[in-house]
């Protein structure tokens, strides 16, 4: 491939056996590359294990498949993938890898944080090729003085603007629309206000359990795996000022405002936050054991599989509002958008029979689905109220969001990455949480694998 300045690149992807690589990075780069033309890629794939350049090859190959990528252009890059064995925390290494690439270089570290901050350690010491763009898969650290230290770390070697920290739900299509039904529609924006809004609501329930990734999510939880990266990332686009521009730089400080002015609602976690894991149930069909009696689970860690928190975004335009975030794993009647509930007209006239429900937008973040929830006088008595729901949809994108991140990397194009500063304060908003959870300030609830959460929450009310 040749990147904006029609020079060779080659992409090496750091943790190229590991689970994230086969499932998403790969079937997304697959689409890039059929949608791009992108036959000059040099693709590597690194990892600690031996493995020939055919089984890698092999691995590719399937991905990209899997992706539905086909063609001429995913058949060369193909046929020119290659594999080293390597460790990426050995300064030697390191060196040879950077040693055979062709053209300017572009390392994806699809790795644990600790590795990741140890490479980039060895990085800053040896140096890399001019022009050279490292790709971090979150979490990037684990609390918000170790990203301030790996930031440190990195600007002293790399520019920011060579530095990608990816959210990958912020190249989902649906999460993109936000913008649109944000910044194109009148009837919309100018009621995105304190004046207009009771409460936004961003939820991503999913069915799915641990699918065997326990030796990663014991140890991270909902919390850290969705709310402190994926649900923050879309709050900023929900709360963001309307930006001049898309352009990265306008992007990147609209949402970083955003989270500066983000906090736990009345700096109270033990209020607003609540956390619960799930017990034996059936999703699905699927019968799914308890999270204790997953293989590989470490019940002493408390780790929890639904977390919900109140927030606060302290700017002129939403203050007062609360933001209630919450992601849950094994929830058998799934939501995964953004509600908007404005609040109720100040006066409905006598004479209107019938309850009116609350004025809902949703927009859907793991679908493409459009709501606007209404009120109108039905058929029969003209002064009877109604609901009434206007639906819509949205085609989903042309690349896999993986492949839309890659974009943005090989083409130094940056709005869906997460600058330093806001990995930061990604930090310090949960930070809060994390301690009171740690403390035991709140209770561990548990629920049934397939319910809709513990059956004793209720909405929690500011």
């Amino acid at each position: 491939m040749t990147d904006a300045h029609g020079k060779e690149q080659t992409l090496v992807i750091l943790g190229a056996r590991g689970d994230l690589t086969r499932r998403l990075l790969l079937p997304g780069l697959g689409g890039l590359v059929e949608a791009s033309s992108l036959d000059d890629l040099n693709l590597v794939g690194s990892d600690r294990e031996e493995w020939s350049d055919g089984e890698w090859r092999s691995l590719v190959a399937e991905a990209f498949a899997d992706g539905g990528a086909g063609g001429p252009a995913v058949d060369t890059v193909l046929g020119n993938a290659r594999y080293v064995a390597a460790d990426a925390t050995d300064e030697d290494d390191l060196r040879r890898i950077m040693e055979s690439r062709r053209g300017r270089l572009t390392l994806y570290f699809a790795l644990p944080p600790a590795v990741i901050a140890e490479s980039c350690r060895i990085l800053a010491g040896i140096g890399v090729p001019p022009g050279t763009r490292l790709v971090l898969e979150k979490p990037f650290g684990t609390n918000s003085g170790e990203a301030a230290e790996l930031n440190d770390v990195l600007h002293g070697f790399m520019p920011e603007d060579h530095v990608h920290r990816v959210d990958h739900f912020l190249g989902m299509s649906t999460v993109l629309n936000i913008l649109g039904v944000r910044f194109a529609n009148r009837v919309i924006e100018p009621l995105l206000t304190a004046e207009h809004v009771q409460a936004v609501d961003i939820v991503f329930d999913e069915t799915l359990g641990l699918e065997g990734r326990a030796g990663f999510y014991d140890g991270t939880g909902a919390l850290r795996d969705m709310l402190q990266s994926h649900l923050l990332q879309v709050l900023s686009f929900v709360a963001m000022t309307p930006p001049s521009t898309l352009d990265p730089v306008d992007m990147r400080d609209a949402k970083a405002q955003v989270l500066r002015a983000t906090r736990v609602w009345n700096d109270d976690p033990e209020r607003f936050s609540r956390r619960a894991r799930y017990t034996a149930g059936e999703v699905d069909g699927r019968s799914l054991p308890s999270y204790v009696d997953e293989q590989g689970i470490d019940p002493s860690r408390e780790t929890e599989t639904l977390a919900e928190v109140v927030f606060a975004v302290d700017t002129w335009r939403w203050a007062g509002v609360p933001f209630r975030v919450r992601s849950g794993k094994a929830i058998g009647s799934p939501r995964q958008e953004v509600r908007v509930t404005f609040k109720r007209p100040p006066l409905i006239p006598a004479g209107l029979a019938g309850e009116a429900v609350d004025n809902r937008l949703r927009i859907g973040i793991g679908c493409s689905r459009l709501q606007l929830d209404l009120n109108i006088t039905g058929a029969g008595d003209p002064f009877d109220i109604e609901q009434v729901s206007l639906d819509g949809g949205f085609d989903p994108g042309d690349l896999l969001e993986y492949g839309e991140v890659l974009r943005g990397v090989l083409q130094d194009e940056k709005p869906l990455s997460v600058r330093g500063d806001m990995s930061v304060e990604s930090w310090r908003i949960v930070e809060p949480v994390l301690d009171a959870w740690r403390a035991g300030s709140v209770p561990l609830d548990e629920y049934t694998a397939g319910s809709k959460g513990p059956s004793t929450w209720q909405p929690l009310a500011t």
